[in-house]
């Protein structure tokens, strides 16, 4: 059985889902965040498998940037989440007021 792009795209698409799904179910906000990055990731499949689907390398770039920037999320995404959560373990997303000074 041969791995055609439609099978990335799926793989895509449920991983999207899951997050989406996971992003609006859970109010834990470290779940949340690697929900986020779990959408992030499906995308990237996509990109690449449109990219090798068309011959071109532009998909190939894009997932580089949105590595980039899903890093440059984890540096400042994660370090708010820490900071919450030290407030209290059993703080939820709706908590996050509480940083407005």
């Amino acid at each position: 059985m041969e791995v055609t792009e439609t099978w990335y795209l799926v793989l895509s698409a449920v991983l999207f889902a899951i997050g989406f799904t996971g992003l609006l179910v859970r109010r834990n906000p470290l779940v949340m965040f690697m929900c986020v990055e779990l959408m992030l990731n499906a995308v990237n499949i996509s990109f690449v498998a449109f990219s090798d689907a068309l011959d071109d390398l532009a998909g190939q770039t894009a997932v580089f940037f949105v590595l980039v920037v899903a890093a440059a999320e984890v540096v400042v995404g994660l370090s708010i989440v820490v900071a919450v959560l030290r407030r209290g373990p059993a703080m939820t997303a709706d908590d996050l007021s509480s940083l407005r000074g």
